[in-house]
């Protein structure tokens, strides 16, 4: 074996050691052994090294079976850092992470989109804010993810078209100068994508219901981003031909009637207030709840039939749909002949700021994966 063959594999076997103290936030060496087939000398060897850098802690010992206790390792949280920030038309979001990709502060706050140099200013100045009050080191911060909602080329720092911010082919480096750190840039439903699939394991589809329908394509632990970076785009696909009109200028699309303003239109455009009406058994809220989810349960089978995968329902509606599911099962049920599971229904896990989280999660994976 050469030995530039032989120091790539021991950065491999490092870099595997690390990502699976951070996938299973506490572990002993046996565990490590036993799961990634490596001897103990070498994973004692790949701790120790990471324990000199710090990237990795004892959190204790675990109970004795009869002999030594095992340590329990774990990656030191504070020894770096990660932030992410979601844009939207009405609002910002603002997330710390440490490097166990625990969320140690998060902010939002109301302020209307603008493509100007004083918006991108105000973004700087709350960032600074934002990391101040944290109290941590600004040289342990890794970078600065940005979601925002639209079509954005990989790699190019372009939006190429957002809808809902008005934009078209506008570079993002206008706001990347304004930001003092290493900036990434994403989609806000393949970040919420991102933040779901944290400890998750296989393929899976992101159905995003907020006030647009969106979503993500998660397979072999990546996005899917499509020839044209336009993947996922399950608002627009038909559910009802020459149905209602959609903003799009098409008919009958889902964004159309699984959108979370079409339930917040009948509450004054509060999500929140539907949801409580609805719980307390108003019969109109509860008739127009029931329209909706027939509607999401064609869409659902139809994601189903095409991806064969687990579905996670996020954005605002999926906050509140966890209640429901035996509901929307049932109807799923009803357009889906060829299985009587529907375990791969999932509501998601994180409720508020998961787009901002996920682009986060993006600087701690690279830094993981290039240990």
């Amino acid at each position: 074996m050469s030995k530039i063959m032989g120091s790539e594999i021991r950065k491999e076997n490092k870099r595997k050691v690390a990502r699976f103290i951070l996938h299973n936030r506490e572990t002993s060496n046996a565990e490590i052994c036993s799961a990634l087939g490596l001897s103990m000398p070498t994973v004692l060897q790949n701790v120790q090294e990471l324990m000199e850098e710090e990237i990795v802690t004892e959190a204790g010992h675990y109970q004795s079976t009869g002999g030594r206790k095992a340590k329990r390792l774990a990656i030191s949280g504070d020894f770096r850092y990660s932030i992410g920030i979601d844009i939207t038309k009405h609002h910002l979001s603002f997330v710390l992470l440490n490097l166990q990709g625990d969320i140690l502060k998060k902010q939002r706050c109301k302020s209307i989109f603008e493509n100007s140099f004083e918006y991108y200013a105000m973004i700087k100045e709350t960032l600074q804010q934002f990391i101040i009050s944290s109290e941590i080191c600004e040289k342990k911060i890794l970078g600065v993810g940005i979601s925002l909602p639209g079509i954005i080329e990989p790699g190019k720092e372009i939006l190429i078209h957002s809808h809902i911010l008005g934009l078209h082919n506008i570079s993002l480096k206008t706001l990347s100068n304004f930001i003092p750190f290493e900036v990434c840039f994403e989609n806000d439903a393949n970040s919420a994508a991102m933040a779901e699939m944290k400890y998750k394991e296989g393929n899976a589809i992101y159905l995003s219901l907020s006030n647009t329908v969106g979503g993500s394509i998660y397979f072999h632990n990546e996005i899917y981003p499509g020839d044209c970076y336009k993947s996922a785009e399950f608002g627009h696909m038909i559910l009802q031909p020459k149905g209602k009109k959609c903003y799009c200028g098409k008919e009958g699309c889902a964004d159309a009637y699984c959108a979370a303003k079409v339930l917040s239109e009948h509450t004054e455009d509060n999500l929140e207030k539907f949801f409580s009406r609805l719980e307390d058994g108003d019969e109109v809220i509860t008739n127009v709840w029931d329209g909706y989810l027939d509607y999401l349960a064609v869409l659902i089978s139809n994601l189903r039939m095409a991806f064969d995968c687990d579905i996670i329902l996020g954005g605002y509606v999926g906050a509140h749909i966890e209640r429901y599911m035996v509901l929307l099962s049932r109807k799923v049920l009803k357009y889906n002949l060829f299985e009587d599971d529907v375990s791969y229904i999932k509501p998601c896990k994180y409720h508020d700021e998961a787009a901002a989280m996920g682009i986060a999660m993006k600087f701690i994976d690279n830094y993981f994966y290039n240990i």
